[in-house]
């Protein structure tokens, strides 16, 4: 199965090459990045100089293709492909909503093809495994909604939640991306840590329609609140809600292990988790807990925002899609320290 990345030059692009690489399934065809066109993949990045491939202006000839593309600009790339009879894993926000409105809403457009909206699965497997392995285009989920989805999901699903959902994330650095901008430059994010997108950001409306998938009858009132951390990867989500109804801690723990106990990518930890113990890896770490004194749930997940957040969630998704089983390419374990 020949396959290409779309804008391999992005943080996300160039992991996507990484993984594919060591695939055994699957044979990394073709990458475009128009800024280094016509230079090999290696001279580019010289950490993956076992690779030997040219950059493309153009795609050319594949079966399955990952967009990198942003928002906005990846549905230009990605409609053509499917024309075409090519499946497409988008790594934007651009297929992840399923009202075409809220576009223009959160992300200042109008969607130039809200009938694929519908068609369109939600790249999560441990929520809609059947749904992506019959898919043409699989809408891979943002970094936050990744951890926070997965942290709310059992006790939403089981109704044990109260309508008030607090989310805070912490982020690494390479969370927004390769270009430069003043916020990441090293002197001004080194030893710093700030929250954003007080206002509203713009995964909020991505992890509501998830949550209230799972619990159509709940009227989920989320805040979600994303922070700026000083390191290079990883997402820290720490998710509040009071509880509905009395629950003990060993049978929080267990409805959680139930949960995701066909999910092979998440783990229930017996401690609260560190970003560091899922780097490099496609883990989500989920810890549940129970505030006692407050009657409140407390979960905390940990993921690698470029792995599990993005490129190694795109080809869990690739998996499904092309039959294989999901953990294939996707099996190293996490680098320490």
């Amino acid at each position: 199965m020949k396959i290409g990345i779309i804008n391999v030059t992005g943080y996300t692009g160039v992991e996507l090459a990484r993984l594919l690489h060591q695939h055994p399934q699957v044979e990394l065809a073709s990458v475009t990045g128009r800024s280094a066109a016509g230079q090999s993949l290696s001279e580019v990045f010289p950490h993956l100089a076992g690779i030997d491939l040219t950059i493309k202006a153009e795609l050319g000839d594949v079966e399955l293709a990952f967009s990198a593309m942003p928002h906005k600009e990846s549905a230009k790339e990605v409609i053509p492909l499917l024309e075409k009879g090519v499946r497409v894993v988008d790594i934007s926000a651009d297929f992840r909503l399923k009202d075409a409105p809220e576009y223009q809403s959160w992300y200042g457009f109008s969607h130039p093809a809200p009938q694929l909206l519908k068609e369109a699965a939600y790249g999560l497997p441990e929520l809609h495994r059947a749904q992506i392995a019959s898919a043409k285009l699989v809408a891979n989920p943002g970094c936050y909604p990744a951890g926070a989805i997965l942290a709310l999901a059992p006790a939403v699903k089981a109704k044990l939640i109260k309508a008030d959902v607090v989310i805070d994330s912490k982020s690494g650095v390479s969370g927004a991306g390769r270009s430069l901008s003043l916020p990441t430059h090293y002197s001004e994010a080194n030893e710093d840590t700030a929250a954003y997108a007080l206002e509203g950001h713009r995964h909020l409306p991505e992890i509501t329609q998830e949550l209230k998938l799972l619990n159509p009858q709940a009227s989920l009132s989320v805040t979600f609140v994303p922070h700026l951390v000083p390191m290079t990867r990883g997402i820290l989500t720490t998710c509040y809600a009071p509880l509905a109804s009395g629950k003990k801690e060993k049978e929080l723990k267990e409805l959680y292990r139930d949960f995701y106990k066909d999910a092979p990518f998440v783990r229930v930890a017996d401690a609260p988790p560190h970003t560091k113990q899922t780097l490099g890896s496609n883990l989500c770490l989920v810890y549940p807990t129970i505030d006692q004194r407050t009657g409140r749930l407390v979960v905390i997940s940990a993921i690698d925002n470029l792995v599990k957040g993005a490129a190694g969630q795109a080809i869990q998704n690739m998996n499904l899609m092309l039959g294989l089983p999901e953990t294939t390419g996707l099996e190293a374990l996490p680098v320490y320290p």
